[in-house]
C-alpha cells in the first residue's frame, strides 16, 4: 500500500471530523492495462472535493458525478447508501474508450460510505507505528475489521470480503549530511520517502537541516542510529560520508537488519576492501555482506551530486518494486555511480 493511500485515509478522517459525508472507492481488480493497482483509494467528499486516485484520471469525473448525485438524493430526503457497492468500468470496448482506459483495460471497484471512523484512526495509528495492517471489508454489512498482515500479502476479493493491505511509509536513513546526501534526500522526499539523516559532524548536520528542512535528524553515532531506528522491510539505509569510521559503523548494523536495501558510496576497489574489512574485523557472514549494494546506485555515467542521487534512488526504487532486469548488469563495469565523488 502506497503512502498516497494513507494520505487519503488521513483526509477521510479530517473530513468526517468536520461533519462532511464521505464515500471511499477502492480498486479491487483490474484487467488489461490499468493505471492504478488493486488497493488504490479515492475519497469523495459531499461537496465534490476528492483525495487520491483510482485510475490516473480516467474514471474520476464519472465517480465524482455519481457520488455527488447520491449525496444530493440524500439531501432531498432519499435513503443514503448504507452498504458498499460494486462498480465496473470498461466492461466493453465502447465503455473503455468512453472513459479513456488504455488498451481496453477494465476496472472493478468497491464504493462504500464512511459511516464511522474508528477503524480509520486505528489503521493510521498502527501504520505510523510501522505495523503492517490488513483491512477486511464485508460487502454485505459494511463492517470493517483490522488485523496484522504478513509480508507478501496482497489485496484480495473473494466476492464477499475485500482485504486490503496497508503498510508503513517507506523510510530512507542517510549516513552523512554532505552535498550528495542533500541531493538524495530531496529526491527521496519527492518519491514520498520519510528521510532520516545521521551525521555526528555538527556543521554537516546543521547544513542539512537548513538545506532540506523536511528531513529528520537522528542524533548519535551511525551504529546507534541504525539500532534505534530498528530497520524493517520498508527501510533503506545508505552510507554516504565516504569515511569508513562512520560508514562502516552503520553498515555493520544495517547488514544484519531487516532493511530491504543497504548501500555505500565508493569505487569497486574500495568496496572490495570494505567487505574484507567487515568480514575480518566484525565477523559479518557472506550472505550479510552480499546484501551490500556497493558501488551504490545504477551505473548511469553520473558525475554531479544530482546525477548520482538519481542513480541511487533509481536502484532503491528498483529493489523496492522487486524489478529485475538488465539495468543491474552495469554493476559489472567496475565504475561506481558515485566514483566521481572519490
Amino acid at each position: 500500500m502506497e503512502s498516497l493511500d494513507l494520505r487519503v485515509l488521513g483526509d477521510v478522517l479530517a473530513w468526517r471530523g468536520l461533519g462532511h459525508a464521505v464515500t471511499l472507492v477502492t480498486v479491487i481488480e483490474t484487467w488489461g492495462s490499468a493505471p492504478r493497482p488493486p488497493g488504490a483509494l479515492l475519497a469523495v467528499r459531499d461537496d465534490g472535493v476528492v483525495s487520491g486516485s483510482v485510475s490516473g484520471g480516467c474514471v474520476e469525473d464519472d465517480l465524482i458525478t455519481r457520488t455527488r448525485a447520491g449525496f444530493n438524493r440524500v439531501a432531498a430526503g432519499e435513503p443514503a447508501l448504507a452498504r458498499p457497492a460494486l462498480i465496473v468500468y470498461g466492461a466493453s470496448k465502447e465503455e473503455a474508450a468512453r472513459f479513456g482506459l488504455p488498451c481496453g483495460g477494465t476496472m472493478r471497484l468497491v464504493q462504500e460510505p464512511v459511516l464511522e471512523t474508528l477503524w480509520v484512526a486505528q489503521l493510521l495509528a498502527r501504520t505510523a507505528d510501522h505495523q503492517l495492517v490488513a483491512r477486511r471489508l464485508t460487502l454485505a454489512t459494511g463492517v470493517v475489521q483490522l488485523s496484522c498482515a504478513g509480508r507478501g500479502q496482497h489485496t484480495s476479493f473473494d466476492g464477499s470480503i475485500l482485504t486490503t493491505i496497508f503498510g508503513p511509509k517507506w523510510r530512507l536513513l542517510l549516513i552523512g549530511a554532505g552535498q550528495l546526501s542533500q541531493a538524495v534526500a530531496q529526491m527521496a522526499l519527492m518519491l514520498d520517502f520519510e528521510v532520516l539523516v545521521c551525521d555526528p559532524r555538527e556543521e554537516y548536520a546543521l547544513t542539512m537541516a537548513a538545506g532540506v528542512p523536511a528531513s529528520q535528524r537522528v542524533a548519535g553515532m551511525p551504529d546507534d542510529a541504525v539500532r534505534t531506528l530498528v530497520p524493517d522491510a520498508h527501510t533503506a539505509i545508505v552510507a554516504l560520508t565516504h569515511d569508513p569510521k562512520l560508514d562502516d559503523m552503520a553498515l555493520i548494523e544495517a547488514l544484519q537488519s531487516q532493511a530491504f536495501y543497504v548501500g555505500a558510496l565508493g569505487s569497486r576497489r574500495n568496496q572490495d576492501a570494505r567487505r574484507q574489512r567487515l568480514a575480518k574485523h566484525f565477523d559479518l557472514s557472506a550472505p550479510e555482506l552480499a546484501r551490500l549494494h556497493g558501488p551504490v546506485g545504477l551505473s548511469l555515467g553520473a558525475k554531479t551530486p544530482a546525477e548520482i542521487a538519481v542513480s541511487i534512488m533509481a536502484e532503491i526504487i528498483q529493489i523496492k518494486n522487486s524489478v529485475s532486469g538488465g539495468a543491474l548488469i552495469a554493476k559489472n563495469t567496475g565504475v561506481a555511480a558515485g566514483a566521481a565523488m572519490i
